[in-house]
């Protein structure tokens, strides 16, 4: 697998202004990884890494997969640093003095203010700021300085490289995230899952969409191949699974069938 990693100690100075103040520790969340259900990502730590307790996660082809929240909180921080340091990050606040930051992104999914819970999609990976390929730039931090990183309570690898799968919203809201790719042009939204049901608006070329439930339908030749499934995205608002990336080929797991 083609590995893309990077250095942001070029950008340390920049990132001083939005590190966190020092808090008294409490228990840490049960933290997850950053990604949907089943996933499985490489995930990289290194000494030299700046902060050195951040993971990079990296797989193939892994540029606008959508990356989701590792635990419930309050999102404080959506930004763009441009072409140095994180790029388009998120923060999320988790409580008791615990954050966790999600950099070099290629675009946003939610807004400051905003309540998230595991499995909800935040972003999506990208190469922006001081990235040299597309990845993952991951990191947890108590009283806002990076500590070595726990999922479900069993701390990352330190140092090197391991494959990490999520079991990141595999149950509880059961739904499922994706991106619409339709190489520009908006897809159109129908009241059931086929061509031959009414158009009931469009999604833009590029727009992430929380998919409820997906069903067969008409067969349809998209972007991602020939698929029969739908994806329901809203009350009686369905749009084909060929032109959406999730993540997946076939259904997403965990999201129920409509």
């Amino acid at each position: 697998m083609r590995k893309r990693w990077l250095s942001l100690a070029a950008g340390a100075a920049v990132l001083a202004a939005t590190l966190v103040p020092a808090a008294p520790a409490m228990a840490a969340p049960t933290f997850k990884v950053p990604f949907p259900c089943n996933q499985s990502w490489s995930g990289q730590t290194r000494s030299n890494h700046s902060p050195a307790n951040a993971i990079d996660f990296n797989r193939t082809d892994d540029l606008g997969d959508p990356v989701v929240a590792s635990a419930p909180g309050t999102v404080d921080v959506v930004t763009n640093l441009g072409d140095t340091s994180y790029g388009k990050y998120v923060r999320i606040n988790h409580g008791g003095g615990w954050t966790t930051y999600y950099a070099h992104l290629n675009a946003f999914n939610v807004s400051v203010g905003q309540t998230v819970g595991y499995g909800r999609v935040i972003g999506y990976v990208g190469s922006t700021g001081g990235s040299t390929g597309p990845h993952l730039h991951y990191e947890q931090r108590s009283g806002g300085s990076a500590v070595k990183i726990k999922f479900n309570g069993a701390q990352a690898l330190y140092w090197g490289t391991k494959t990490y799968k999520s079991d990141n919203g595999c149950s509880g809201a059961n739904t499922g995230a994706g991106t619409v790719n339709t190489a520009g042009a908006p897809l159109t939204v129908r009241s059931g899952p086929g061509t031959g049901y009414s158009s009931v608006g469009t999604v833009a070329d590029g727009a992430g969409v929380t998919i409820h439930c997906q069903t067969s339908g008409t067969s349809v030749t998209g972007t991602y191949g020939t698929s029969s499934i739908w994806d329901r995205i809203g009350s009686g608002r369905f749009i084909s699974d060929a032109y959406v990336y999730t993540g997946y080929d076939g259904y997403i797991p965990g999201v129920p069938r409509c």
